[in-house]
């Protein structure tokens, strides 16, 4: 099979899987998940792509979390919101100084993605326990992640090689 057909059959079926999942046994907004996926593809692939697309996400995700935290704690008055959203974007910035972390779309993805869990789950960062916003943004960015390796892999074993000739 050729690789474009290969990696719509991969990931074709597990986004069936990856949806069935998150609506049914793993309580995660599945759109996270889809976001962390295309994350691991635009940072490289492999087991290096997940490293720097887990890493990126949830460096963003701690920023955003900070943002959210001194919004609740210090003021949510539209002046105040737009400074903390300010630097929490000029750090986003800086921390894609670190190779690690360079693709700063990767982190401003984490960064979204925890913003927007916080308001269509309707509870605030301060959420105690397991239905913490950031918390079910970590665990449905680190599942998009495993979503993008596997379907990359099977998307690769899936994928026709060229025959070599025996002279």
């Amino acid at each position: 099979m050729k690789k474009q057909e290969a990696y719509t059959v991969s990931i074709g079926l597990l986004a069936v899987l990856d949806t069935y999942l998150t609506a049914t046994v793993w309580p995660v907004p599945v759109w996270v998940t889809f976001i962390a996926w295309a994350s691991f593809f635009i940072v490289g692939g492999g087991n290096a792509g997940f490293i720097r697309s887990v890493a990126s996400n949830l460096v963003g995700l701690i920023i955003s979390s900070l943002v959210l935290l001194g919004i609740a704690t210090v003021s949510e008055a539209p002046l105040v919101i737009a400074i903390l959203v300010g630097a929490g974007s000029a750090l986003m910035v800086q921390a894609s100084k670190i190779p690690l972390l360079s693709i700063l779309p990767a982190i401003v993805w984490g960064f979204a993605s925890t913003v927007g869990t916080t308001a269509v789950g309707g509870k605030p960062m301060t959420t105690p326990g397991l239905e913490n916003p950031a918390l079910i943004a970590a665990a449905a960015l680190i599942t998009g992640a495993v979503f993008g390796y596997i379907s990359e892999r099977l998307g690769d074993a899936l994928t026709s090689k060229p025959r070599t000739r025996l002279a």
